[in-house]
């Protein structure tokens, strides 16, 4: 499945533990926190105009695929998590969001 082009549909059930090394090798850099079911990326800017840009961008993918991250910003990082709350877990609508955001030209602005 190329992630850069899929698109999220409804998940009710999370991805089993087995499965995930396969889906965390088509994200690198992405890290699983098992204990709080998400996923998670620390991206650095040179300043904040930066990183509200990637922000903005990091919005549009979350509205067009109805699939949205928390977001913890601040000056010059922005850190983004995905986790699927209906599922209780990681589904693969995790992963099309972070290949997204991970191939975003503001993502490589750091």
């Amino acid at each position: 499945m190329n992630l850069l082009l899929a698109q999220c549909t409804p998940q009710r059930e999370a991805l089993a533990a087995e499965q995930l090394p396969d889906w965390l090798a088509q994200v690198p850099g992405w890290l699983p926190d098992p204990e709080a079911k998400l996923i998670a990326l620390r991206f650095e800017f040179e300043n904040f105009y930066q990183v509200m840009a990637f922000v903005n961008a990091v919005a549009e993918i979350a509205h067009a695929q109805d699939h949205h991250p928390e977001l913890m910003i601040s000056y010059s990082v922005c850190t983004v998590s995905f986790s699927t709350h209906s599922a209780q877990g990681l589904t693969r609508n995790d992963f099309i969001c972070a290949a997204q955001v991970s191939a975003l030209p503001e993502a490589s602005a750091a």
